[in-house]
C-alpha cells in the first residue's frame, strides 16, 4: 500500500462545491456538430442575458457550461438545464431570449423547443424520457454532454482520476491487468482482441523502455465515436492511458489523432496541461514512483494509419505503411520497444471498470462480448447521432427504438456496419445480436462502430462501389493484392453501375474479392472486400438486374435512367429544352417535345424544370 500526496476524495468534494456554487447550470452542447449549427452564438447570448439573472429570478447566478457532444446530433443545438428538468432541441440564437424570459425567469417551459416523440406526437421535457436516450446504457459516454469538457475540476467531480489514485495506492500492476481480463473487455477499435490479454503480453516484456499508444485515428466514413469522447470527456481517456501505463510498466505515451479533429486536439492539449499541473500526469504522479509523460501526434488523415503498425510508423516520422507481423507491437513496437496500442473507446472504459469492478462490466452484454459499445448511427434513420448500448443489442432496437425508424415512412433495406471494413446486414438480420461472433457469421463485423442505415431507395451496388472507391483511394500500395486487387474490383463495379457489366465480371469480382481478402498484408486490406462480398451474398439479384436488365432497381444509377416526355401532358413550354445542357430535347413552342436518347446524359435537369410533370423517369 502506497501513501499518496493527494486525497482524491477531498479533491472531489472541492470540485463538487465549485459546481454547486455555479448556481443555475445551463449545459450547451459544444461538440463539433453543434458548433457547426451555431452553439457558440447560443452560449454568447445566454451569457449576455445571464448577467441579470440574480435580479430577475430566485437564482443568485447562472453559469453557461459548454459541454461535449450530447449524442443526439439530429436535434442540435441541444440545451440542457438539469435543475429545471428540461432538454431543449434545435435551439438557435434567436430562441435564447425566449428560453430565458419564459422559462428561466417565468417558470414556463418553451414547448415548441421540446423534443416531439414521432410515435405519440407529444412533447417530451426530460432527456431520460426521450427514447433516443432512455434505451441507451452509457459507460464510455457517461459524462459527455454533462460536464465542461475543458474543466479538470468537473472531471474530478464525476470521479475522474479516482481509479488512477486507487491503482497507485494499491501498487499492484498484475492485479490491474487481472481486473481488465476478468471484465471481458475486448478492443473497441475493430478487431475485438481481449484487452487484458494484450496488456498481459506487453507487460511480459520486463525491463527497458515501453510505450502506451492511443489510436484516435478514426477514419471510417460516418464514424465519430472516438472524436466525441476526446472532445467531451478527455480526462477519462488520459486516466485510462495512465492506468494502462502503470499496469504494463510504461512511462511514456502518445495519442495519435487525425488533424481533421482540431477541437479534440485543442481539448486534449488543455487536458494534458491541466493534468500535469495537478500531478495526475508527469513525474512522480501523486507522490509515487510512477511517472507518465503523454504527447499528441497529429496524423495527416491516411485511413491506413488506423492499422496499428502503420500508425507506429507515422509516429516515428516514417510513411504510414503496415509492417509484417510478427513481431507484434507488444514485443517490438514504437521505436522497436514493447508497445501497447488501444483505441479511444477501449481506454475510456478502463477507469469505469476499475471503479465499479469487473463483475459489473461483465454483467452487461453477451457471453462472448461484455460491456457496452458506442455506435455512430447515421443514414436514412429519424434519430441520427451517437449511441451506446450493451453488446448484443439487436439491430431492430437500435434502428427502430433508439433511431426512431426510417425517415419519411420509407422501408428499411439494409445497414452497413463497420465502415469500409465491415459488411451489409439486411432485414433478416434485424434481430441478430450485435456482437463479434454473430456479426462475423453474417459476413460483417462490429468494427469501430459506424452504422449507416439505408432505405428502399438505396442502390446496394452503388454502396459497394462507394466503399471500394474509398478503400482503393486509401490503399497505401505496399502489397500487390490490395493495391491492384481493389483497383480492379473498383473498375468492375464502375462497369456494372454504368450498365456495361457482364456476368463474367460478376464472377471475376467475387474471385478478386477472395484473393484480396486472403493475400493482403494488413487487416485493412484483408477486410476491404467485405462490403462487396456481403452485398453479393444478400443482394446478388440487384447486381444481376444491373447486368442483365440494364436497370437499377432503386433508380439511382444515372447511366441506367431513361427520361421520356409524355406527349399528352407536354404543353410545349420549351423549359426542358432550354435547360438541357447537351441539346438532347427538340420541339416547337406549344407542341410536344422529344428526348434524343443517344444524346441524353441522364442528368435529370429537364425533369426538374418541367412545370407540368410531363417528364418521367424509368
Amino acid at each position: 500500500m502506497t501513501t499518496l500526496s493527494v486525497n482524491i476524495q477531498d479533491e472531489q468534494k472541492k470540485a463538487q462545491e465549485n459546481i454547486n456554487a455555479q448556481g443555475l447550470r445551463v449545459l450547451v452542447c459544444s461538440g463539433t456538430g453543434c458548433i457547426a449549427n451555431g452553439s457558440l452564438k447560443v452560449i454568447e447570448k445566454f451569457r449576455e442575458l445571464g448577467a441579470n439573472v440574480s435580479t430577475l429570478t430566485a437564482h443568485d447566478k447562472m453559469t453557461i457550461v459548454p459541454t461535449g457532444c450530447h449524442g443526439f446530433c439530429e436535434q442540435g443545438v441541444l440545451v440542457l438545464i438539469p435543475e429545471l428538468d428540461v432538454t431543449y432541441v434545435k435551439v438557435h440564437v434567436e430562441d435564447v431570449e425566449e428560453i430565458f424570459d419564459e422559462h428561466i425567469v417565468g417558470g414556463k417551459p418553451v414547448e415548441r423547443l421540446l423534443y416531439v416523440d414521432p410515435k405519440t406526437n407529444e412533447h417530451v421535457k426530460k432527456s431520460e424520457d426521450i427514447n433516443f436516450y432512455a434505451k441507451q446504457t452509457r459507460t464510455a459516454l457517461a459524462n459527455c454532454g454533462h460536464i465542461n469538457a475543458e474543466s479538470i475540476d468537473e472531471a474530478i467531480a464525476v470521479h475522474g482520476y479516482e481509479a488512477l489514485a486507487n491503482v497507485l495506492k494499491e501498487n499492484n500492476p498484475d492485479a490491474v491487468i487481472q481486473e481488465v481480463l476478468d471484465s471481458g473487455l475486448k478492443g473497441r477499435g475493430g478487431a475485438g482482441f481481449p484487452t487484458g490479454l494484450k496488456w498481459k503480453f506487453t507487460a511480459a516484456n520486463k525491463g527497458g523502455k515501453s510505450y502506451v499508444v492511443c489510436n484516435g485515428d478514426e477514419g471510417d466514413p460516418g464514424a465519430f465515436m472516438d472524436r466525441s469522447v476526446m472532445e467531451g470527456d478527455p480526462h477519462k481517456l488520459l486516466e485510462g492511458m495512465a492506468i494502462a501505463a502503470f499496469a504494463i510498466g510504461a512511462d511514456e505515451g502518445y495519442i495519435y489523432v487525425r488533424a481533421e479533429y482540431p477541437l479534440a486536439i485543442k481539448r486534449l492539449r488543455k487536458a494534458i496541461k491541466d493534468a500535469e499541473e495537478r500531478n495526475y500526469l508527469g513525474k512522480n504522479i501523486l507522490g509515487t514512483d510512477f511517472s507518465f509523460d503523454l504527447h499528441i501526434k497529429e496524423g495527416a488523415g491516411a485511413f491506413v494509419c488506423g492499422e496499428e503498425s502503420a500508425l507506429l510508423a507515422s509516429i516515428e516520422g516514417e510513411r504510414g505503411m503496415p509492417r509484417p507481423k510478427p513481431p507484434f507491437p507488444a514485443n517490438k513496437g514504437l521505436f522497436e520497444r514493447p508497445t501497447l496500442i488501444n483505441n479511444v473507446e477501449t481506454l475510456a472504459n478502463i477507469p469505469v471498470i476499475l471503479l465499479k469492478g469487473a463483475k459489473w462490466f461483465a454483467s452487461m452484454g453477451t457471453e462472448s462480448a461484455k460491456g457496452t459499445k458506442t455506435f455512430a448511427l447515421t443514414g436514412e434513420v429519424n434519430n441520427t447521432g451517437l449511441i451506446e448500448v450493451p453488446m448484443g443489442t439487436t439491430l431492430r432496437k437500435i434502428v427502430f427504438d433508439i433511431g426512431g425508424g426510417i425517415r419519411n415512412g420509407k422501408k428499411f433495406k439494409a445497414v452497413q456496419i463497420g465502415g469500409p471494413s465491415g459488411g451489409c446486414l439486411t432485414e433478416e438480420h434485424l434481430d441478430l445480436p450485435m456482437d463479434y461472433d454473430s456479426l462475423a457469421k453474417a459476413g460483417a463485423m462490429v468494427g469501430s462502430g459506424g452504422l449507416v442505415v439505408m432505405n428502399e431507395d438505396t442502390c446496394i451496388v452503388e454502396v459497394a462501389r462507394f466503399f471500394m472507391n474509398f478503400t482503393q483511394n486509401e490503399s497505401c500500395g505496399k502489397c500487390t493484392p490490395c493495391r491492384e486487387g481493389t483497383k480492379n474490383m473498383l473498375k468492375i463495379l464502375e462497369k456494372i453501375v454504368h450498365g456495361q457489366g457482364t456476368m463474367e465480371d460478376l464472377d471475376k469480382l467475387e474471385e478478386l474479392a477472395v484473393a484480396v481478402k486472403d493475400g493482403s498484408l494488413c487487416g485493412l486490406g484483408k477486410t476491404a472486400p467485405n462490403p462487396v462480398l456481403s452485398t453479393l451474398k444478400y443482394f446478388r439479384d440487384e447486381y444481376i438486374a444491373h447486368i442483365k436488365d440494364k436497370k437499377c432497381p432503386a433508380g439511382v444509377c444515372a447511366a441506367m435512367k431513361t427520361f421520356t416526355i409524355k406527349e399528352d401532358e407536354c404543353k410545349g413550354c420549351t423549359k426542358c429544352a432550354r435547360t438541357c445542357p447537351v441539346g438532347a430535347i427538340s420541339g416547337t413552342v406549344k407542341n410536344p417535345h422529344k428526348i434524343d436518347q443517344s444524346k441524353c446524359i441522364k442528368c435529370g435537369s429537364c425533369m426538374s424544370a418541367c412545370p407540368f410533370k410531363a417528364i418521367k423517369q424509368s
